[in-house]
């Protein structure tokens, strides 16, 4: 295994669309290698989700490991570490929710992105296995902006601005002035 390197906003492999794998591509233990580097990269950067675009592969795998706890530490929203290939999502729910987004690719930086709040994601896992996955709120927006990379897609695409409004932040600014308390429906996502 190893810690490979983030590729950054600018970067022309963050542009392109992914190539799909084969069967026999999932099956290989380069796949297998792959999927290892990109759980320790994105443990050894604090992400919640990678893909393989990110560390220079343009292929259609994302890995995502997402927790979160209520108020009094209990997990209330949780979704396993899941390893997604070659995914298809179709939106269930296209009433939007914002959340302030940030990613690896572009340390430092937040940004207020509106999103569908229900989303299925139909995708192959490691065994070349189709897969479901219903997602809503928060996991919603984290499984859209992971798979957004596969697409060539950051989420500085879709920050929507407003007069008057910053939606877009350096993360110490974000964090002094840009509470996702002040509004109900503004959460924040950092992969």
């Amino acid at each position: 295994m190893a810690i490979r390197k983030v590729a950054r906003m600018g970067h022309p492999v963050l542009r392109q669309i992914a190539r799909e794998l084969t069967q026999e591509e999932i099956l290989s233990e380069d796949t297998r290698l792959l999927v290892r580097d990109m759980i320790e990269s994105m443990n050894e950067y604090g992400g919640i989700g990678i893909a393989a675009p990110q560390i220079y592969e343009s292929v259609a795998v994302a890995v995502i490991d997402y927790q979160e706890e209520g108020e009094d530490g209990s997990v209330i929203n949780e979704q396993p570490l899941t390893v997604v290939i070659n995914p298809k999502i179709k939106v269930l729910d296209d009433k939007r929710q914002g959340f302030w987004e940030g990613c690896l690719s572009v340390p430092e930086i937040r940004g207020l992105v509106y999103r569908p709040r229900k989303v299925q994601i139909d995708y192959l896992d490691l065994s070349a296995k189709p897969q479901k996955i219903v997602a809503e709120g928060f996991l919603a927006t984290v499984f859209q902006h992971e798979l957004d990379h596969l697409f060539g897609t950051l989420f500085v695409d879709r920050v929507e601005y407003a007069p008057g409004k910053s939606p877009i932040a350096f993360t110490e600014e974000y964090q002094k002035y840009l509470t996702p308390e002040e509004d109900d429906d503004i959460g924040e996502l950092a992969d």
